[in-house]
């Protein structure tokens, strides 16, 4: 890309934040040596695929056209692997069809050839929110992680594009990329789909719903109008999340993230990436692997974008397994220090009415950066898919005479209700806390709840399922000051699914005058709103956690300003408890879940990312 306009700031960083990335370093020494030292073998100081036998190189090539088997036959052209999530009933995804195309004769164009390496399935929580396929949602990380592996296997590439939005889709790439970490990698995106039903009259009419007081033609008129289209969703879950976070960790073009599809600007942008890719393979005497480029820096500054903007609690696990792929061991602690001193800038639907194209509209992922550089608050001394030094991203893409360029982004918000001033943040906090006490831990998005929501006491009333719920607010029984604790939702009893249909009984409880809070051990995702929600709780029911042992009306405390979660029974009491006897069995069966027994068995809890696998 071109640079020449690129800006200088040199504000040094900010102390906490360095503190916090140093202990990061120290924390994951042994572990990152390990990491480079594996991207240094794998390391060709020629084209990868020199290395197969003439019958493999055969194999490889069989099925391409003419020229681009006479340049692979040379070993003196690059060969660059498209790994696509695209499917036509997602979306986000739905733009990727065509991109192959587009890419490979971009890379003809720089001397390259391209071949799509691997498809990786893609699937979408928001179709199985509430559904049984939903406990297939996070062990689908993982997945497209070994999907993106044995693409990459075939050892054939000098560097890697990878084509992913959603949820679980960029971190299984990223992990995927990072097992292959000595391949140069850059991710497209496809940006989101065009503003449709505002997303606050979207969550009105669920709540009317659930109060029967409309029927579900009208609810689904509603929904149909908000995901009217293709690209991702426009408000700001874990998607959007995805987009800012990676955009900000150098790993896509400068601007590129919130372009809509099936534009020029978007094609050239994709054309760009492409060719960008080719300047950091080993021949071509800019080697940049990916491995190296995500480096402890480029992980913190990756936390900052998310609390920065209040974004997906999602990226709380898939950041820590991303990190973890490359040797970087970071934690909930970190997390929650950087945002004591991170403010929260945003306010993107949850954390306010504006969608995700009000916020490109504002100044987008240019002017956030710029603020939060002047600040210190994030790393510019990192290397990015646009250069070294992150201030390449406070330049925005345009089109000058049809062709891709590069220009200053705003200097000030354009709307400061959606972009505040970083000397006059929407909060001096973050948004993201985690809550501690003989629970155990678990992670709270206080940006999206009011100050006066934060601290509840109340009774619990328990449940072994989701389900259940819907029936008991419906005949009443939850007209009350509560805690609904949601329990064996872990990543090891089923899964960890999102439990986002909560959602709306629980809000007409609170717009009925309620105090009323969640606690979970599942997950709720960037699309939590405003009722108090303590997830993630870990360690997790069915693994042990004190979960199992909490019964209808017992009082628990859920402390969004002092960071507590505690069980307010006497400690001789719990011990003579035994935990809830829950057998699940029988809802492992079904929509594929059997297929994941495995999986399941071995992940991790939340907090150390749900992995499967064990870096």
């Amino acid at each position: 890309m071109k640079n020449q306009h690129q800006s200088s700031i040199t504000v040094p960083v900010h102390s906490e934040i360095m503190r916090i990335t140093k202990r990061i370093i120290e924390r994951s020494r042994h572990t990152r040596e390990q990491y480079l030292a594996k991207i240094e073998q794998s390391r060709s100081q020629t084209v990868h695929r020199s290395q197969l036998a003439c019958g493999n190189l055969a194999h490889g090539f069989a099925a391409c056209q003419a020229d681009d088997k006479a340049a692979l036959k040379s070993m003196t052209h690059a060969n660059i692997a498209i790994v696509t999530s695209y499917n036509d009933m997602l979306s986000a995804h739905r733009p990727y069809e065509n991109y192959p195309e587009i890419i490979k004769a971009a890379l003809h164009e720089s001397g390259s050839v391209g071949q799509v390496a691997a498809g990786v399935p893609a699937m979408c929580d928001g179709v199985t929110q509430g559904q049984d396929g939903m406990e297939l949602s996070l062990l689908s990380r993982d997945v497209i992680a070994m999907a993106t592996a044995i693409g990459l296997s075939h050892n054939m590439f000098d560097g890697a594009l990878y084509l992913g939005v959603c949820d679980k889709i960029i971190p299984g790439l990223m992990i995927g990329a990072l097992s292959f970490g000595h391949l140069p990698a850059v991710f497209i995106p496809a940006g989101p789909m065009t503003t449709g039903l505002p997303n606050k009259e979207k969550v009105r009419i669920r709540q009317l719903y659930a109060e029967g007081k409309v029927d579900r033609q009208a609810l689904l008129e509603a929904e149909a109008a908000s995901y009217h289209g293709i690209g991702t969703c426009t408000f700001y879950g874990t998607a959007n999340s995805n987009q800012m976070v990676m955009e900000i960790m150098g790993l896509h073009l400068p601007g590129s993230s919130f372009v809509h599809p099936d534009t020029q600007l978007r094609d050239e942008l994709t054309k760009a990436a492409a060719r960008q890719v080719t300047r950091f393979t080993a021949q071509s005497g800019n080697y940049l692997p990916v491995g190296k480029l995500v480096d402890e820096k480029v992980i913190v500054n990756g936390i900052v974008a998310l609390l920065a903007t209040g974004g997906s609690t999602n990226l709380t696990m898939h950041l820590v397994a991303m990190a973890r792929a490359a040797g970087i061991i970071i934690n909930w602690d970190d997390f929650s220090e950087l945002s004591s001193i991170v403010p929260l800038m945003c306010r993107i639907y949850p954390n306010g009415p504006a969608d995700i194209n009000q916020f490109q509209a504002a100044g987008g992922v240019s002017l956030l950066v710029k603020q939060l550089l002047t600040k210190g608050l994030l790393h510019n001394d990192v290397h990015t898919v646009a250069g070294f030094g992150l201030s390449h991203y406070t330049l925005e893409p345009w089109l000058n005479d049809g062709q891709l360029d590069w220009r200053e982004g705003p200097q000030t918000s354009l709307d400061n209700q959606v972009i505040a001033d970083i000397h006059q943040p929407f909060s001096a906090h973050g948004g993201t806390r985690v809550l501690c006490g003989n629970l155990g831990r678990a992670v709270m998005k206080t940006s999206a709840v009011p100050d006066e929501n934060q601290i509840i006491e109340a009774p619990a009333v328990v449940f072994n399922s989701q389900h259940d719920i819907t029936a008991r607010f419906e005949a009443g029984e939850l007209n009350h000051d509560c805690v609904i604790v949601v329990r064996f939702q872990g990543p090891v009893a089923n899964g960890m699914p999102e439990l986002h249909k909560l959602m709306p009984p629980l809000g007409v409880l609170m717009d009925r005058g309620y105090k009323v809070a969640l606690v979970t051990d599942g997950r709720l995702s960037g699309a939590s709103g405003k009722v108090p929600s303590a997830i993630h709780v870990t360690p997790e029911a069915y693994s042990g956690g004190l979960l199992a042992k909490v019964c209808d009306g017992d009082i628990i405390r859920v402390n969004g300003k002092t960071s507590e979660l505690t069980l307010l029974v006497d400690e001789q009491e719990l011990a003579t408890r035994q935990p809830y006897p829950i057998d699940l069995s029988q809802q492992r069966q079904g929509s594929g879940r059997e297929l994941f027994a495995a999986l399941r068995t071995n992940l991790t809890g939340a907090e150390e990312g749900a992995c499967s696998v064990h870096f």
